[in-house]
């Protein structure tokens, strides 16, 4: 069995320059020359998990088919290298001391001193090597949160350090930087990311590879520069420039050769390696910049302000809108601002709406003017998780009669609660407490939509919910037209309903979004874009 080979991915200068889509366009790189990848996010933050952080925060929290919280750095590579990601393929500063304190609680360091080094940093090493210990993956490629001199980063930058050297060549290091353009210059300053590479050496570790994120192209010469002041061979310095879609990366990544590269310093033989099979994603690619048409779908939720709360539901349209050969033309709607007086003036022009997910009582009023308005004038509506929940809450009011109709996350008082807890006691919920989380099965109703959309009886899909349908009223929804077409026989939780009478009228407990890729795209994304573009 030939042994795992380690990439990490630093950043410096500063944040959001990328690291997650150059990891994840490596990833695919690999993977398209037919290597067993995955990818992995340490995140330097002390929260176990991002699922108690506010969505403003940190963005969308993303979950794992097995269940747990991640960054949403997940879901560029699940969408990246279509393959599902694990509790593994995220760490958390919080999880680590976790660890280390259970371990010195329990006895296991006999008596030791517990230090950083150590202890916390034979902890990171564990868990960056746990991905690669069973002989599944070729590369495990991993992404480091933060920027070199973030005093949070510091032991994963230690653990890397001693990495490269227990594995020599089987570990490389890829420093992504900055390099910023004066106006009043008119010149690419290289400076910035010559004091990054000094940093991350004050800390023991040379990059092998720098990635120059620019608006601009980088000569030769600056790359020459560069190459001379980092102690970088000039063919690892590449250049990362701004481009339209996030999808035209690794295209241009592989033009810099940067799964040649890689390869070549890990000790491959180029010559027998096959080269990248980049089709089916080139097709994507093509199809989504080569789009003539528009297809104008409103987001309707509570987090629009910030559309990283939304990455995945955002991502999932983009890639059922090319592949019905549109360009989406997305508008954020923050719900706390529609009411029923405005709401044909907010939604009035759009081809469609989804109703997005979100926790508390903030805009849910909104959402149910804008889902009224869907129902009455035929207009293409998903609702996810609590959008399908506030689904059935305006169907009960404006259909069934219940004008007090609520949740009980809302007010237990109330004498219609068409969304209630979950019963804590069913064995289903082993994972986080009161809280569904990861995929769970469903069964299609013959001769739905939803089984007409899937093309098959039963499916599997992610969930992140502690409030479910009430089953107490589902006899009275079906009668009225609203049918329950997918639901779990094991807990016998609803997870989709559907109006008969509309033309694309359908809320699901799930998150689809989660499950779209750019060469497997969601089928209920693919369908509503479908009927948003008919007339």
């Amino acid at each position: 069995m030939k042994d795992t080979k380690y990439i990490f991915v630093t950043g410096g200068v500063t944040s959001s320059l990328g690291k997650g889509i150059i990891a994840a366009s490596l990833g695919k790189l690999l993977q398209a020359r037919g290597f067993r990848v995955t990818n992995q996010k340490l995140d330097p933050y002390i929260n176990i998990d991002p699922g108690t952080l506010n969505p403003y925060e940190h963005g969308e929290c993303y979950v794992t088919v097995d269940g747990h919280e991640a960054d949403l750095d997940l879901g560029h590579y699940e969408r990246f290298l279509n393959a599902p990601t694990h509790r593994a393929n995220n760490i958390t500063t919080g999880r680590i001391y976790q660890n280390v304190i259970n371990k010195e609680r329990r006895g296991d360091y006999l008596g030791k001193t517990v230090q950083i080094i150590p202890h916390i940093t034979d902890e990171i090493k564990r868990n960056i090597k746990q991905l690669g210990s069973k002989g599944e993956y070729e590369f495990v490629i991993t992404e480091l949160g933060g920027t070199v001199g973030d005093i949070e980063s510091l032991p994963y930058i230690e653990a890397v350090r001693q990495l490269k050297w227990e594995l020599g060549n089987k570990c490389l290091i890829i420093h992504l930087t900055y390099v910023p353009y004066l106006a009043a210059a008119k010149e690419l300053k290289t400076k910035p990311t010559q004091h990054s590479v000094k940093a991350l050496q004050e800390q023991g570790v040379q990059a092998d590879i720098l990635v120059l994120r620019t608006e601009h192209n980088i000569s030769m010469d600056i790359r020459k520069k560069v190459a001379l002041f980092c102690n970088v061979e000039q063919s690892a310095v590449m250049q990362s420039i701004d481009v339209p879609t996030i999808y035209r990366v690794p295209m241009n990544m592989q033009l810099e050769k940067l799964d040649e590269v890689v390869l070549s310093k890990m000790g491959f033989d180029l010559a027998k390696t096959p080269d990248a099979d980049m089709g089916k994603w080139i097709s994507f690619v093509e199809k989504l910049e080569n789009a003539k048409d528009e297809i104008r779908i409103g987001l309707v939720g509570k987090y629009t302000q910030l559309p990283d709360a939304y990455k995945s539901i955002i991502e999932s349209l983009i890639h059922a809108s090319a592949y019905n050969d549109h360009k989406l033309k997305l508008e954020l709607i923050l719900s706390d601002k529609i009411t029923d007086e405005n709401v044909a003036k907010k939604l009035g022009g759009l081809a469609g709406i989804i109703v997005a997910p979100g926790f508390g009582e903030r805009g849910m009023e909104g959402k149910f003017s804008a889902l009224r308005y869907a129902r009455e004038n035929n207009m293409p509506c998903l609702g996810i998780c609590m959008g399908m929940q506030t689904m059935s809450i305006e169907f009960a009011r404006n259909v069934l009669g219940y004008a007090d109709a609520n949740s009980t996350e809302i007010d237990d008082t109330t004498t219609h609660n068409i969304v209630d807890i979950m019963d804590e006691q069913k064995d289903v919920l082993n994972l986080g407490g009161s809280m569904r989380l990861g995929a769970y099965k469903c069964k299609l109703k013959k001769h739905s939509k939803a089984h007409e959309i899937y093309g098959k009886d039963h499916i599997s899909e992610r969930h992140r919910h502690r409030f479910e349908f009430n089953n107490e009223y589902k006899e009275e929804f079906e009668k009225a037209g609203m049918i329950c077409s997918g639901m779990n026989d094991e807990s016998n939780l609803v997870e989709i309903i559907e109006l008969k009478s509309h033309k694309w009228f359908i809320g699901v407990q799930f998150h689809p979004e989660y499950s779209s890729t750019v060469v497997n795209p969601h089928p209920l994304f693919i369908s509503f874009i479908q009927a948003a573009i008919q007339k």
